[in-house]
């Protein structure tokens, strides 16, 4: 025993010295890193932090001044080390010792300060210390005396206790904002004010108690409104202007009691002539009102009005005019929120009596110059509440109503109809009461029927967009009002060749059927129905061929009304019979339809499909109808295509069948599961078995192979897989496909056999859908080795008939295993790869490369439920980059070209960040490919180009002599889309760094003499903007 405690002797011996032996090294100000051993010492329980303080005890007894100084800063430094580790009993020990020295000589304070800034971090803060310490603070210490690491302590402080002793800081009453507003008065560094600005929003919105200093803390902080900081260049503390401007004004705007200051300060700053003043304090406005209540602004009316109302009246800046709005509809909100009863006055009735007084009257004046900022200030009014809505309605429409009736001018009309759109779109009706515009409804109809019989295109334009507007008014339109409306709209559509009126009557019948659907049903359906089928041949071919065009012209707006009243399950259900029917008698020769009305019957079936309402209403009405009619269409025309009559039908057009597969790819992929699998299962069993049994019109032979080779070459039948692809590959992931493996083995022997280029093409599209949703696992990777060996095979043999079939499937399924980072893609993407230098394949090898990476239209995309995984392009990209230069330095001269087309039609697809990071290592090749002879070449790499010289990396930057000889070269290029390119990018060059660009200054401007002179106007057109801003290089106010 007495061994052993010789030895613990001796180690606290060992402890004792070595801890005065850091201090002194410390004090003395020989090695200040001992405070960071002294920590350590102190956490690994060598000693603890009283007996540091008592080993400090001659230095902090110390007649000078910076000794106590170094020994306080000592203890504080280690105290931000452990302060998590210290007792109650240290704690209050350490706060009574960090009290008393802020007593003592200013030099100690900081020190001081950094130490009870490390005190209040402490969980075991004793009882009433918090108020303790901060008593001493705002007796002792002169806040802003203090540099500014020491002030940054106090704010932290403040912070600090804020959050964990809230409740013994509010017990301080208003002596605590008093005492905050002392240390804040005068901060004037931005990362302090951000700290101060944090304080007093607490303050405000935790509810401490403000008693008589509340004009005092809002004086304290509003003297900084508006913000007007702009950070330094490269701020290492990234303090911004905006993080600033939201914190002041979180606080301005943080309680009701500031309303009496802020509301005149801000009337005050508005006649600044400083826009970004104006806009702030517009935005606090806003803020402010959002939490007033109406006795909170009701003495600041007239002065915030008049403020308002100038900025829109006479604004120079169209933020300015839009915030100002926003302020007046929010300030009108606020006084909304006010009850009324007998007693009280109706703030929000006075308020609306000035907007009204100083703004209806420019209604009403013969220019109407002021039409336009008078309307704007009423309608923002009218947005902010259902009796803010009533009373400026009630006021305004009237004036405006009779002003209609009362002009001649169509230009004036027009824009009193403008004006009448914008309020029907601002006002606010309650749910299940009647519109604010009840009582003016017939003189509204009026004005809008009488508008739509007008011959002024832009009158008639605005008249369908002020029924539209009325229309959404729940409630507002009668039945009759609607039937006269749908009547008005018929004509219109029938008998305007305006194309621009065409189109506003074409949204305004969509925006109409969606809430009245029965008057289209009954009218409008079948009026377009008769006129689709009148058939502009009769009369003996009398009609002349403008006569004819304008037919087919009626014939398009027809189509494209059709599909755009057919939001509602039971529109469509009428609306899709007369869009089959005419594909049905364009197909059968009883109405004559051109190809062109086919395709866009097509099209508004596609619309429609896009956009009904999905339900199991309309999903039946596709799959039980639409879809079935299409495939028997498709093959009466498939069939009738070999015989011996001498008519070809339309639907054997390839534009037209490209057309029918969106119909039936966008019906499939909104199908409900249990439609979309039986819609497999028939798909499948007609192409694989010839069962037409769910066909309509079925009087098909029993024989039918569509994937099998057909007698004497006929492609007739086989160009009908592209619409299997429409079937089964728009499906969702979860809806199995019958006989996968049966299919896709049919799929794969087409597209290698057939020798029609779209039946092969479509059989390869469809095999690669089916092969990107499949489930992984060994069947599906068995299927692509065998794929690809057979693919591999064709391609290796050069003189084999299939080549062209075999590269198509392969560029199709390696893009099929891309999108889903399957591992086998990259056996195909090698292959594709090593036919860059083949002699035939070389150039539609470089080609593929763009279909590798560019979104496909019907299949392989995210609409058709295709598995795409994130960044696959970059993914793609980052592990063949390297392919790539090794390809083109190994390939000869002659086969170079296709590896920098290749290379130009991946790159242009990646994201422009991407671009950004990999140009560098790509610079050489890209300014290669623009001397390649190839213009498909040059304007991919010119379009790749662009917008990275927006924002240059410094590589770019390093070539610009070769970049700019090679672009100047191209500005008279053969092709008109490569010129103007490379004048664009000459363009962007303009803006690079002046002392970079300037040395080329006078070589551009000579170079761009000729395309000034150029036949094409578009041409001359970017060849004027590129010489302007090199004309002006250099120049005051120049680039």
């Amino acid at each position: 025993m007495r061994g052993f405690g010789a030895s613990h002797r001796g180690a606290m011996a060992a402890d004792s010295t070595v801890l005065l032996s850091l201090v002194e090294e410390f004090v003395s100000g020989l090695h200040d890193s001992k405070a960071k051993d002294a920590a350590t010492c102190v956490k690994d329980g060598q000693f603890t932090i009283l007996e540091l303080v008592e080993a400090l005890g001659l230095s902090l007894t110390s007649t000078q001044p910076h000794t106590r100084a170094r020994a306080v800063q000592l203890l504080s430094e280690v105290l931000h080390e452990c302060y998590g580790g210290l007792t109650e009993r240290e704690v209050e020990v350490l706060i009574a010792f960090y009290e008393n020295r802020l007593k003592d000589h200013y030099v100690i304070t900081p020190p001081v300060l950094q130490g009870l800034t490390a005190l209040t971090k402490c969980t075991v803060l004793p009882p009433g210390s918090a108020v303790s310490m901060l008593r001493s603070l705002f007796q002792d210490v002169h806040v802003q005396s203090l540099m500014l690491g020491e002030r940054a302590c106090v704010y932290n402080m403040l912070i600090n206790l804020m959050a964990t002793r809230e409740a013994e800081l509010k017990g301080l009453g208003a002596d605590f904002v008093f005492g905050f507003v002392q240390s804040m008065d005068g901060e004037r560094d931005p990362r302090n004010l951000l700290l101060a600005f944090q304080i007093a929003r607490t303050i405000v919105l935790r509810g401490y108690d403000l008693g008589k200093f509340t004009e005092e803390l809002f004086e304290v902080t509003s003297c900084y409104f508006p913000i007007d900081f702009s950070p330094p260049p490269n701020d290492p503390h990234g303090i911004t202007r905006e993080e600033l401007i939201q914190m002041l004004r979180d606080v301005l705007t943080g309680t009701p009691r500031f309303a009496e200051f802020l509301l005149p300060l801000i009337i005050e700053k508005l006649d600044s002539d400083v826009l970004s003043a104006k806009l702030d304090s517009l935005q606090t406005l806003i803020a402010g009102v959002s939490k007033y209540e109406h006795k909170d602004v009701a003495e600041f009316l007239e002065g915030l009005w008049a403020s308002l109302r100038r900025e829109v009246f006479q604004t120079a800046s169209e933020k300015i005019e839009a915030a100002g709005l926003a302020a007046l509809t929010a300030l009108t909100s606020c006084l909304s929120r006010s009850v009324l009863n007998s007693d009280s006055e109706d703030s929000l009735g006075t308020f609306l009596q000035l907007v009204l007084t100083d703004c209806k009257h420019h209604l009403c004046e013969p220019d109407l110059k002021l039409v336009w900022p008078s309307a704007k200030l009423l309608q923002a009014a009218c947005s902010a509440s259902n009796r803010a809505s009533h009373m400026v309605a009630d006021a305004v429409m009237p004036a405006l109503i009779e002003q209609y009736n009362g002009r001649a001018q169509c230009s004036q009309r027009r824009t009193l109809l403008e004006v009448v759109q914008q309020f029907a779109q601002s006002v606010k009706t309650c749910e299940n009461e009647e519109s604010v515009f009840s009582a003016f409804r017939p003189s509204l109809c009026g004005m809008v029927f009488s508008a739509l019989t007008e011959t002024n295109a832009s009158l008639q334009i605005t008249a369908t967009s002020v029924l539209a507007s009325l229309a959404q008014q729940s409630g507002l339109l009668l039945d009759s009002d609607i039937e006269l409306a749908v009547d008005h709209l018929t004509r219109l559509l029938l008998t305007e060749e305006d194309e621009r009126v065409s189109l506003a009557v074409v949204e305004c019948a969509g925006a109409l059927a969606e809430s009245h659907s029965a008057p289209f049903i009954t009218n409008l359906i079948p009026r377009l129905k008769e006129e689709l089928f009148s058939d502009p041949t009769d009369q003996n071919d009398n009609r002349e061929a403008s006569e004819k065009h304008s037919h087919h012209a009626v014939r398009q707006r027809c189509l494209s009304a059709l599909a755009a009243v057919s939001t509602q399950a039971g529109v469509v259900q009428e609306s899709t019979p007369v869009l089959l029917e005419v594909l049905g008698s364009a197909h059968t020769g009883g109405v004559a339809f051109s190809v062109e009305e086919v395709v866009a019957a097509c099209g508004s079936l596609r619309r429609i499909a896009e956009r009904v309402q999905d339900t199991e209403e309309t999903g039946r009405c596709f799959h039980d109808v639409v879809i079935p009619r299409l495939l028997s269409l498709a093959l009466q025309a498939a069939l009738q295509g070999e015989g011996p009559t001498g008519r070809r039908s339309p639907l054997l057009e390839e534009v037209v069948l490209a057309a029918m597969v969106p119909v039936i790819g966008t019906s499939c992929s909104r199908l409900q599961p249990t439609l979309a699998g039986q819609t497999a299962a028939r798909a499948v069993s007609l192409f694989l078995d010839g069962d037409v049994s769910f066909l309509p019109d079925n009087s098909f032979p029993s024989n039918l192979q569509l994937l099998k080779k057909q007698q004497g070459g006929s492609w007739s039948q086989s160009q009908m897989v592209c619409l299997l692809s429409g079937c089964v590959c728009s499906l969702p992931r979860t809806v199995e496909v019958p006989r996968l493996d049966e299919l896709m083995t049919q799929l794969e022997e087409m597209s290698c056999a057939c020798s029609h280029p779209p039946s092969y093409t479509s059989a390869a599209k469809c095999f690669a859908g089916l092969a990107n949703k499949r489930a992984p696992g060994e069947s599906l990777d068995g299927l692509i080795q065998r794929t690809t060996e057979r693919v591999c095979s064709e391609l290796d043999s050069a003189s084999s008939p299939a080549r062209t079939q075999a590269f198509t499937l392969m560029i199709w399924v390696a893009k099929a295993l891309l999108l889903r980072y399957h591992p086998l893609y990259a056996t195909l993407t090698d292959k594709l790869f090593s036919l860059l230098d083949d002699a035939d394949l070389g150039p539609a090898a470089a080609d593929a490369f763009w279909l590798l990476m560019s979104d496909s239209a019907d299949v392989l995309n995210r609409g058709c439920h295709a598995d795409v995984r994130i960044m696959y392009r970059q993914r793609f990209f980052s592990e063949n980059s390297a392919k790539f230069v090794r390809g083109f330095d190994a390939a000869p001269r002659e086969k170079k070209p296709n590896y920098l087309k290749a290379l130009s039609n991946i790159v242009n697809k990646l994201p422009k960040q991407v671009q950004l990071t990999e140009l560098p290592a790509l610079l050489s090749l890209l300014l290669e490919a623009l001397s390649c002879p190839d213009h498909g070449v040059q304007l991919s790499t010119l379009s790749c180009l662009e917008p990275v010289l927006v924002e240059p990396p410094p590589a770019l930057i390093q070539q610009l002599e070769a970049l700019v000889g090679r672009l100047l070269g191209l500005t008279s290029s053969a092709v008109m889309s490569v010129r103007i390119a490379s004048l664009r990018c000459i363009h962007c060059i303009s803006c690079f760094p002046a002392h970079e660009v300037l040395p080329f200054r006078a070589r551009v401007l000579r170079a761009l003499s000729r395309p000034l002179d150029d036949h094409k106007r578009l041409v001359r057109r970017e060849a004027v903007r590129a010489r302007a801003e090199w004309f002006l290089l250099g120049s005051p106010g120049g680039s």
